[in-house]
């Protein structure tokens, strides 16, 4: 588990790197559809090499509904929001903003979704909150995008642009585990970033000119969809499923961190200053707070109820799987032993936190 979240941290912060770089040369929604369509022939290849990831494409694309919605929050508008908002204010600022997402997940899962809160768990998303506010505010050094012109309206649509985004990806996750969380993310992801692929192509193919787009930046934006986005996106369902989407996205706390001192180490900004770097400190000890702690007794939380048996099929090689995150605990025999086969992982002492009053009926389609 420590592997693969500190793993998705870290290409995370390349992939935003690489991001603000392309954005210089291509349109942001040419660089998310890139990214996205790479990443889904990537992903595609990989289910397509194991028994049950074939299956699982299909009990994933006979949900069309559901795949329709999260490729719509998860890909679509994400991309767009915080790709567009990376050309106007610059990589680091972008992954601050989608640093904020613990916060946004908590407070939706509590308004929408009942999931508990805690004293602890409020302490720690305001602090983290509150130091990467404060780091955007207080590091001026920062790298701005290729499209900013240093003015405030600039600043502030593309800080909205990418909150925009933040707010649809917090959504994802919680869908993702209500409609998804009985199939392999492995065989889920092929449905949901082709559908994805075709909301973004289509749009930029009607409105997107990419004349002058190199075959270098094309090249680049290939790498970062094969390379970068789609190992991400099959750790981070994982975590959603192992681990819930507040803890997954508390990780990418650290993030735009990581990207600052990048930007440093490539010569795009100067170096961060004491203020910034004590910013840093106060959001790590915020995601520790979020995220830490002691389980809650599995007396206290309702396990939701329990999903449908997968057809049964030949156990295929171990994969890591998952760009989102927790599953509840797996009950009967074929759903338990899918789990162990496809990570080699026993997730036996997994709990659901969402209680079976606040999940709607699983939809079917």
């Amino acid at each position: 588990m420590p592997a693969l979240a500190v793993c998705m941290v870290l290409l995370l912060a390349a992939g935003w790197l690489l991001s603000g770089h392309l954005v210089a040369g291509v349109p942001p929604l040419g660089v998310a559809a890139g990214r996205t369509a790479t990443a889904f022939v990537v992903i595609m290849l990989i289910a397509l090499l194991t028994p049950r990831g074939r299956t699982g494409v299909r009990t994933a694309a006979a949900r069309p509904r559901a795949v329709l919605v999260l490729a719509f929050l998860g890909f679509f508008a994400y991309y767009a929001g915080t790709l567009l908002g990376t050309r106007y204010v610059g990589a680091s600022r972008v992954g601050l903003i989608v640093s904020l997402l613990p916060c946004v997940t908590f407070v939706i899962g509590i308004l929408a979704f009942r999931e508990p809160s805690s004293r602890r768990k409020v302490l720690g998303t305001a602090l983290a909150g509150a130091g990467a506010i404060g780091f955007l505010l207080a590091d001026g050094a920062a790298s701005a995008g290729a499209g900013s012109d240093g003015g405030t309206a600039t600043l502030l649509t593309g800080g909205a642009l990418a909150f925009g985004g933040t707010l649809t990806y917090a959504l994802y996750g919680y869908v993702y585990r209500q409609r998804m969380s009985d199939v392999p993310a492995l065989a889920a992801l092929p449905a949901i970033t082709g559908a994805g692929t075709l909301m973004l192509g289509l749009t930029v193919l009607l409105f997107v000119p990419l004349g002058g787009v190199s075959a270098a930046d094309w090249g680049g934006v290939a790498v970062l969809g094969a390379v970068l986005t789609a190992p991400v996106f099959l750790i981070s369902h994982e975590l959603i499923l192992r681990k819930g989407p507040l803890f997954t996205s508390a990780l990418g706390l650290a993030v735009p961190f990581l990207v600052r001192v990048g930007e440093w180490g490539l010569g795009s900004a100067a170096a961060p200053g004491a203020l910034p770097v004590l910013l840093i400190v106060a959001s790590a000890a915020g995601v520790w707070l979020t995220v830490g702690g002691r389980r809650r007794d599995p007396a206290a939380a309702p396990a939701a109820p329990a999903a449908p048996a997968a057809p049964a099929a030949p156990a295929g090689p171990s994969e890591d799987t998952g760009t989102g995150t927790d599953t509840g605990t797996r009950t009967g025999t074929e759903t338990g032993t899918r789990t162990g086969t496809d990570t080699g992982i026993d997730r036996s002492d997994h709990r659901a936190s969402v209680t079976a009053e606040a999940l709607p009926p699983r939809s079917t389609s």
